[in-house]
Formats: structure tokens, C-alpha cells, sequence
């Protein structure tokens, strides 16, 4: 599955529009899903890309698959430092800017940079690149609605296989399993520094309320405290909410999608705080389109919340977050962040994962999630799946 060359053209080019703009005279790419964004391939290898004129792909590793993989037309091979410098100065002379992706960059790695290109004048490109990649192309959707195809039969895979007594973890393996054998690629790229995730969050009553690192509304004890987060040892019971928020990644793709699964009937209260979430998800959808802040968005989730008695349980409990969706794409944590203060309009193409999420402490956790595409009048759903609580 190669990137088609058009759509690497295009987004070159819309980086340089922007360097163009802010006088900075190139832009060098080490970071891997950003390197795949712009060059196709994810190989071990320094994209320099200058404000004019063709980029250029320094391979280290592996050359004959990034020759592959890349419709970049001039690779070469990495022989050194001196020699990285010599490629840029070839198209980009000293006393340019250089944009580097500082928000990603290990300062040892940056200050190697410096002396490398002593020079030159190192600059931030990270955010130029991820408001780029917040719109999604035609091409870019197509992929997400694949992975979306992926979520979907998990969803209904987690519906035939889920009993009484399995464990959460053995639950999570079947249905990791399952999304592998439909080209689940594994991985779960996330870009926030220490942040990571495998798959999901798989996870039953008290469980699904636990609190974790990870910057979202739910955490789950993992199986030891190296990786605390997620599906646990513990045992599926009946009345009890299950958890199944899922990443399906195809083709570096990914769409994000929750649902809440049961043995029987969950107790009352939180039946009703699923509705809520659920009367959330459609008020979003209601009023979101391309030109609403997103912070608009959220404001009208919370207080949602807020007018359902639900205040305290809403995007967690006491360690609460304070967003009610996250950009998908190549990464988990994309933009646009649906959160209180994100006043950046909604544009057209973007895609968001929408999540309004109730925690209840010993108890667990209901809601909802979908992903979605921002359109110039509505948002559209990507993934798909009944909005009922699944009751088994």
C-alpha cells in the first residue's frame, strides 16, 4: 500500500507554501510518522525538504526499501555527518532558517543538529506540520474509512465472544488477534512524550475506572505497573459495564471507536449516564461543522453534563481531562483538540475522535466514541456501530 506520488507532491508542497511564508528556507524530518507523511516511507532515514525545488531523502536504513517504498526522486544514502550537511548546502545556503520538529526532537539529538549544521539557524516546524496534517485529504479519508472497517467487526467480534468469568486480558488478546488477521498494523503511534498505547482499552467494571498516566479519561491497572494501563487479570461479571474502546490502524491509518458491552442489565444510574453520552455525540453532530471552534464544541458537551447532575463524572473523576476529543490520523493525538480553550475554527477534512466518557469510581466507566469528518456544513461519522448499550 504506497503512497501515491500526487499525494506526496501535495504535501510538500503545502509545506513549503507555509516555509515560504515564514522565510524558512527548509525543513529536515526525522520523526517517523512524519517522514511517512512526506516521503512515503519509514525507514530510517533524514527528508530534507527546502522552500523550492525538490526534497531530498538521506537513508540510512533500509536503502532498497526506501527506494521501494518512496516516490521521493532523489534518495541517497546517509555516509555521515558531513555528508547530511553537504546535501542541504547543495540547495540551501548558510545563514537560512531550518525547521526541525522541536516539540518531538531529544534535546542530545537537537544539539547534535546544531553542530552539524552550524550555520544555519534551527527553527520550529512542528507545529506548521501538525496543522497540516490535520486535514485530511480524499486519499486520507479513504484509508480511515478501511481502518473504520476494521473497528466495526471487532465491535461485533467482542459482541459473539465476551462471558461471564473470561478474563479482560483474554478478551483484549481475542480481539487483537482478530484485528491482526484484518491488517491491523500493531502499532499505535502516539506523539506526546511518553505516551504510549497497545491497542486500546479493553476493561470491565472497577477496572475501567482506574487511574492511569495516560492522557485520557480512562486508564485500567495493565498487567504491571511497567505499562499501567489497560486490560487487567481481572474477571468479567455479570451487571457489570465492559469497556471496549478500540484503535484499528490500517495503512498507518487509525480511527478510534468505543462501545460499552454488559452481561444483563448495568445498574440504572449508569444506564442513564450512557444516554447522556450518547445525547452528547448527538448534539455535537448537531451544531459541528467547519468554522465552530472546537472549545465551542466542548463547552456544549460540558454542559450537557453539568445539566444531567453528571459534572463530577464527566472525562473522569478528580484526575479528570479537560478535552472531549483528539485528532486521528497517523497519530492518536492529533489535532484538532475538542477542549476547553481550543478556540482554532473547525476546517473542512478534518477528522476527530469524539469521546464523552462517564467515570464512576468501583464501578466503572460508560460512553461513547466515534470518529469523525469535519464538512463544510455537518460532521459526518467515519466509524459505525449501533449506539445502544450492547447488553449480551
Amino acid at each position: 500500500m504506497l503512497t501515491p506520488k500526487v499525494e506526496i507532491e501535495r504535501r510538500v508542497r503545502k509545506l513549503q507554501k507555509v516555509m515560504q511564508k515564514d522565510k524558512i528556507g527548509g525543513a529536515l524530518l526525522v520523526q517517523r510518522a512524519d517522514l511517512f507523511y512526506f516521503s512515503g516511507t519509514g525507514q530510517n532515514a533524514h527528508l530534507f525538504i527546502p522552500d523550492r525545488g525538490e526534497p531530498i531523502l538521506i537513508v540510512k536504513k533500509s536503502m532498497s526499501r526506501a527506494e521501494q517504498e518512496s516516490s521521493i526522486e532523489k534518495i541517497v544514502p546517509f555516509e555521515g555527518s558531513d555528508n547530511l550537511k553537504s546535501h542541504i548546502t547543495e540547495v540551501l545556503p548558510e545563514g537560512s532558517k531550518i525547521g526541525v520538529e522541536t516539540d518531538v526532537l531529544p534535546v542530545k539529538l537537537y544539539r547534535r543538529y546544531q553542530k552539524i549544521l552550524k550555520g544555519y539557524e534551527l527553527t520550529d516546524i512542528s507545529s506548521a506540520i501538525r496543522k497540516i496534517r490535520a486535514v485530511k485529504s480524499n486519499y486520507e479519508i479513504g484509508l480511515l474509512r478501511e481502518a473504520a472497517k476494521i473497528s466495526t467487526a471487532v465491535l461485533n467480534r467482542a459482541g459473539s465472544i465476551i462471558r461471564e468469568c473470561m478474563t479482560e486480558v483474554e478478551l483484549a488478546g481475542q480481539l487483537e488477534q482478530y484485528a491482526r488477521t484484518m491488517g491491523h498494523q500493531g502499532a499505535v503511534r502516539m506523539r506526546g512524550f511518553n505516551q504510549e498505547l497497545y491497542y486500546g482499552h479493553i476493561m470491565s467494571g472497577e477496572n475501567a475506572a482506574t487511574i492511569s498516566f495516560f492522557d485520557g479519561p480512562t486508564g485500567g491497572s495493565g498487567l504491571n505497573p511497567s505499562f499501567p494501563q489497560g486490560a487487567g487479570l481481572g474477571v468479567i461479571k455479570l451487571n457489570e459495564p465492559i469497556l471496549v474502546d478500540f484503535v484499528s490502524v490500517l495503512g498507518g491509518y487509525m480511527v478510534d471507536q468505543t462501545r460499552i458491552f454488559c452481561l444483563g442489565k448495568p445498574p440504572a444510574h449508569l444506564t442513564e449516564a450512557y444516554k447522556t453520552a450518547v445525547y452528547i455525540k448527538n448534539s455535537i453532530l448537531t451544531m459541528g461543522k467547519a468554522g465552530i471552534t472546537a472549545s465551542a464544541l466542548y463547552e456544549k458537551a460540558e454542559q450537557i453534563a453539568f445539566d444531567s447532575g453528571l459534572a463530577n463524572h464527566f472525562m473522569g473523576y478528580v484526575e479528570k481531562v479537560s478535552f472531549v476529543g483528539h485528532g486521528v490520523g497517523l497519530e492518536l493525538d492529533e489535532l484538532p483538540v475538542i477542549a476547553r480553550g481550543m478556540d482554532t475554527a473547525l476546517e473542512e477534512g478534518m477528522v476527530f475522535a469524539l469521546e464523552p466518557k462517564f467515570v464512576f469510581p468501583g464501578e466503572g466507566t460508560v460512553g461513547i466514541e466515534d470518529t469523525l469528518i469535519v464538512e463544510s456544513e455537518q460532521l459526518i461519522e467515519l466509524t459505525s456501530f449501533s449506539n445502544e448499550l450492547q447488553v449480551i
